[in-house]
């Protein structure tokens, strides 16, 4: 059963507990002196009634005696890569390939998840800095390889550095998230910049749908089957989605995760958030989310014309809509591209991914805003089909005519078929 964490600007499915290993594989418990594996009979005893001496004695004056001392061992594990790279001489464009930020953004993310994931020192051992579990967690999703080689990067163990990675995703989604993915404060100056891109007025947001694969699940595996890409790579392939839309910075102001890969672009809005909020009028009022063809026109949904034989008006409006769209296209391609755990199958759980997804578009908005080098280049492939009910507002439709009306003969579009 899906969920919604935090409406209107995310949409999760309900995060199961955490099943994180034992560390009983990493240490174990020892005697202080441990006997030798052959140690002559004359000193084993000499030990035994020396410690039985002991032990009477202190029975004699009354005083409980102390249980067995126990001792912490840890396997030894190179830590040379993580200090060298927090090191104040690592040149930063070396730190840059290897988180995807800036040292100055990394530092601040974790000045801000730092009373969040920090960890007290016990008597066994020290707790793991917080620079280095926020690293181990941002390390791990923009190279997105496995939990083995970010255990060898880091000087940890396996079951560690899984568990890190869910803590400070999940430290990510509480703290940061409600700072850094929300709705525009201003609406009326992001629609000023959608129009100035687009020509198209009231704009709040473009609107995208993108599938990340997933391994195949041990139930309802039909629900998460992926036809279209299936058939693109013959191959099968099993995703989830994630619905966003973006202001015209790129950075995602509301994102819906975690539904199966069989669902249209249609069905994964009716499920969000965002389309509950809309629907009722209680949030976007006049402006407008614009988005492709696998959407419907509703009376907050902007589409393109999708029938065939179009106008030349329709054409103009189909090119100046398609340029509000590419923004979230490019934010799309930024995120994957950014953080290479969203490329390929990983070995995240299937109830704790959308918790890691969401982790991702925070710290994608999060290196937008601190003016980060953006990730392009990758190339997304995501089908659209069109929906079963694409006209669902007399309203929209005709304000539609008349935008791309203005468009064309206000000389905004239409010159690259003329």
């Amino acid at each position: 059963m899906l969920t919604n964490l935090q409406a209107p600007y995310m949409t999760f499915p309900q995060a199961g507990s955490l099943d994180v290993d034992d560390f009983s594989d990493n240490f174990s418990f020892l005697l202080d002196d441990p006997p030798p594996a052959e140690m002559p009979p004359s000193k084993k005893r000499s030990r035994t009634v020396s410690e039985d001496d002991r032990r009477s004695e202190m029975e004699d004056t009354g005083r409980t005696p102390p249980p067995p001392q126990r001792r912490l061992w840890v396997k030894e594990r190179s830590r040379a890569w993580w200090e060298q790279c927090s090191h104040p001489d690592f040149p930063e464009s070396e730190f840059r390939r290897a988180f995807r930020m800036g040292r100055a953004t990394f530092d601040m993310i974790c000045e801000e998840l730092g009373s969040a994931v920090a960890k007290e020192d016990t008597t066994l051992r020290a707790a793991i800095p917080v620079r280095q579990r926020v690293a181990v967690c941002i390390w791990r999703l923009a190279t997105g390889e496995p939990l083995r080689l970010v255990s060898k990067r880091f000087g940890l163990g396996i079951s560690t550095c899984h568990k890190l990675v869910l803590e400070v995703c999940s430290a990510i989604k509480t703290v940061l998230m409600p700072k850094f993915l929300r709705w525009p404060d201003d609406p009326a100056a992001v629609c000023r910049r959608f129009e100035s891109i687009s020509g198209i007025p009231n704009t709040v947001g473009a609107m995208y749908t993108t599938h990340i694969p997933i391994i195949a699940p041990k139930s309802n595996v039909s629900s998460y089957f992926n036809r279209r890409h299936t058939e693109r790579n013959q191959k099968t392939s099993y995703s989830i989605t994630v619905q966003g839309v973006v202001d015209p910075n790129g950075v995602f102001t509301d994102v819906c995760i975690g539904w199966p890969g069989s669902m249209s672009d249609e069905q994964v809005l009716e499920k969000s958030a965002l389309y509950q909020l809309a629907t009722r009028g209680g949030l976007l009022g006049k402006d407008w989310v614009v988005g492709g063809m696998g959407y419907p026109l509703t009376d907050w949904v902007m589409v393109p014309y999708a029938r065939r034989n179009l106008t030349w008006t329709e054409h103009a409006f189909n090119e100046k809509i398609e340029e509000a769209r590419r923004v979230a296209v490019e934010a799309f391609g930024g995120l994957k591209g950014r953080w290479g755990c969203l490329q390929k199958r990983t070995e995240v759980k299937l109830q704790e991914l959308p918790a890691v997804i969401g982790a991702c578009c925070v710290l994608h908005n999060i290196c937008e805003i601190s003016g980060e080098e953006p990730q392009r280049g990758f190339e997304l492939f995501d089908d659209e089909m069109l929906p079963e009910n694409g006209m669902r507002s007399v309203r929209s439709m005709q304000t539609r005519d008349s935008i791309a009306h203005n468009l064309l003969h206000s000389g905004l579009a239409g010159t690259s078929f003329i």
